[in-house]
Order: C-alpha cells, then sequence, then structure tokens
C-alpha cells in the first residue's frame, strides 16, 4: 500500500469516526427485559445514538420493597414524560425530585388507566455523560479516544517501516 492511499484511507476513517462520535451513545431497555436489570448483561441489549447533542445518559433505579426496576435511556427521550427528574444533572446519581403531582388520581372511569404513581419507595436517577455506554453499570468503561488514537499510532509506524 502506497503512502499516499495509506493516508487517505486514514483521513477517511477519521472523517467517519469524528462524525459517529458527535452523539453520545447509550443503552436503552427496562428491567423487565431479560439480562438489563441487576446483573446487566450488555451484549443482549442495543445502544442508541441520543437525538440531542448535549444529551445525558441516565439509569433511574424505583424501589418498592424488595422489587427494583431498572430504566436506562437518553435524558431526553425521559423528558417527555418523566416529571420528577432531579434539577441536578451532572456526573452521578441522586434521589428523585418531589413532584406536587405525583400520586394524584385523573378521574378515569376505566381502573387500568389510573395514572397514580406513587408505587415506588425511593427513586434515583444516576446520570453521565464523560463516556459512551456509561449507564451500563457502575464499572466505567475505557475511553474510545483512546483506543482510537492508539490504533493510529500503530498504523502510522507500520507504514514507516
Amino acid at each position: 500500500m502506497t503512502r499516499s492511499k495509506a493516508f487517505l484511507s486514514l483521513v477517511i476513517f477519521s472523517t467517519i469516526l469524528v462524525h459517529a462520535q458527535s452523539y453520545l451513545l447509550c443503552y436503552q431497555c427496562v428491567s423487565t427485559h431479560p439480562g438489563c436489570g441487576t446483573p446487566f448483561k450488555w451484549l443482549w441489549h442495543k445502544t442508541v445514538s441520543c437525538p440531542e447533542e448535549d444529551d445525558i445518559c441516565v439509569k433511574v433505579i424505583e424501589k418498592v420493597g424488595a422489587e427494583e426496576r431498572i430504566t436506562r435511556d437518553c435524558l431526553s427521550s425521559l423528558k417527555g414524560f418523566r416529571t420528577d427528574i432531579p434539577a441536578d444533572k451532572y456526573e452521578g446519581c441522586r434521589k428523585s425530585s418531589l413532584d406536587v403531582k405525583l400520586g394524584h388520581y385523573v378521574n378515569n372511569s376505566i381502573p387500568e388507566l389510573d395514572i397514580k404513581r406513587d408505587y415506588y419507595d425511593s427513586t434515583t436517577w444516576c446520570f453521565c455523560y464523560f463516556d459512551h455506554w456509561c449507564n451500563s453499570a457502575n464499572i466505567s468503561t475505557s475511553s474510545n479516544l483512546l483506543i482510537v488514537l492508539i490504533s493510529i499510532f500503530f498504523f502510522v509506524r507500520n507504514i514507516d517501516q
């Protein structure tokens, strides 16, 4: 492979990679799906590219007694219907905000359509946006940028030889 072809392929690869890395990738699942609870089986679940440029990966942990429900998604996907999102969305976990409408009934004649949501004793929101797929577990994943830089280094080193 000539030097110019190698350089051209490296530029094309880098352009595609930079474009693909412009949005955050997060896992999207609920713990009622197999493998989405604790422990999390990351090979089983799809990742989504968050729609907003400044989006955040979210892991919501809702508990009642021994029962636990975990939701993993992008924050922009949950903003439309969740009103208990904490005001502080910086990296880390915190309790949900107080929802004044939580626990109030909408007068429905069909019992299945009741929207009373006071079932969970505690709700914890975990936010992360420093790395892709960071809403998977408590263990941080390695940086994709570091892997790409190491790959480029060895690629360029092999061309010079």
